[in-house]
């Protein structure tokens, strides 16, 4: 027995947990609102079918108690002939009807506190059901509230745990980055002889001007005059050839 028990408790957990996956809470909200009223219907019903005993029981308690005020009121009417076995007969008549009157009333009495019961219970019922019908809307729209924010959560924890979509991009950014740097390499190489050679040329006439400048500078901080360049030495030696040559032609021309 206790194996069974089990048994059955884990069949009953597995159902309850299947029915919960499968479950829709806004329909059955909105079902449950439904029910409520058919329930509603059902008890006003009900409720009016009491109403209905209450006023036959008080109406037959009437009528006895009437035919037993009349049958009174015929025995007075025996006594006074003075007829009294019909004076007899017409108070036994009348105390059947009291009788049954009596029993009336009780019934009625009865019914009239049950019904009185019922309409207490109905007027809370409706009052119930029209405040389930009010914070329906609102639990609905709390329920998709909920469910918004379990589905954000469970994204961001499986991008937490998952980092393969980040992967995914960075390798894609790397790979247009290579893409990118070939590109540049494959249009230096068809451009690079002319290139090269003018970067060349520039670059031994700026070091020509730094080791002037350099030469100046060295001069400066020595107190002496500025060593110049060889290419300036040769040009003042041309230019002193010129001057000592000069007298010479002169002189072949006066003589």
């Amino acid at each position: 027995m206790g194996i069974l028990s089990r048994m059955k408790t884990v069949f009953k957990s597995e159902v309850n947990a299947a029915l919960e996956k499968v479950e829709d809470t806004e329909k059955m909200l909105n079902q449950t609102v439904l029910d409520m009223q058919q329930q509603l219907a059902k008890v006003k019903q009900q409720v009016a079918v009491a109403i209905a005993d209450e006023k036959r029981l008080e109406r037959q308690y009437k009528e006895n108690q009437t035919q037993a005020e009349s049958w009174m009121g015929k025995a007075k009417l025996a006594v006074e002939k003075g007829n009294d076995e019909l004076a007899k007969a017409a108070l036994e008549r009348k105390t059947e009807y009291e009788g049954l009157a009596a029993e009336y009333k009780n019934q009625w009495e009865a019914q009239k506190a049950s019904v009185e019961k019922l309409k207490a219970s109905l007027r809370e019922l409706e009052r119930k059901i029209d405040e389930a019908r009010r914070q329906k809307d609102l639990l609905i729209a709390r329920n998709k509230r909920a469910k918004a924010q379990k589905q954000i959560h469970q994204t961001m924890a499986g991008m937490a745990t998952n980092t393969g979509a980040f992967d995914t991009f960075e390798r894609m950014k790397r790979k247009v980055d290579e893409e990118e740097a070939r590109a540049e390499a494959a249009v230096e190489i068809a451009t690079g002889g002319k290139e090269a050679t003018l970067d060349k040329q520039f670059a031994e006439l700026e070091k020509a001007s730094v080791d002037d400048e350099l030469a100046k500078l060295k001069a400066q901080l020595s107190g002496g005059e500025a060593k110049e360049s060889p290419a300036a030495e040769a040009q003042e030696e041309s230019a002193e050839e010129k001057e000592q040559a000069k007298p010479s032609s002169e002189a072949g021309k006066t003589e």
